[in-house]
């Protein structure tokens, strides 16, 4: 049974940082690229980064750049998302999910429950 569970979500100040992990469980980790999605109260779900199988090339979104690394431990089958200088605009459930949204490609089929990110004041 394939199981992606996510954790660190929480409530942090403008500037501040926050690490989300994902659990995987029940398919062979490292045969599949990774990404972060996220969605916003009322908007679109949006793309965040995403990392291919062995971990070496990563890929993230324009509004992310120098600001979050996502990053991935095959040994333990979890997937990562360092966030720094987290803005207002990153409120927003983030999922982790299998398959790769490099090139808009948006091909995901297994999704984790999502974990909350709030950044206010």
């Amino acid at each position: 049974q394939v199981q992606l569970a996510e954790s660190g979500g929480n409530l942090v100040p403008p500037g501040g940082s926050l690490r989300l992990s994902c659990a995987v469980s029940g398919f062979t980790f490292d045969n599949y690229y990774m990404s972060w999605v996220r969605q916003a109260p009322g908007k679109e779900l949006e793309w965040v980064a995403s990392i291919d199988p062995d971990g070496i090339n990563t890929y993230d979104t324009i509004g992310v750049k120098g600001r979050f690394t996502i990053s991935r431990d095959n040994a333990k089958n979890a997937l990562y998302l360092q966030m720094n200088s987290l803005k207002s605009e990153d409120t927003a459930v983030y999922y982790c999910v299998r398959g790769s949204g490099v090139g808009g490609a948006g091909c995901y089929d297994r999704w984790g429950q999502g974990t909350q990110v709030t950044v206010s004041s």
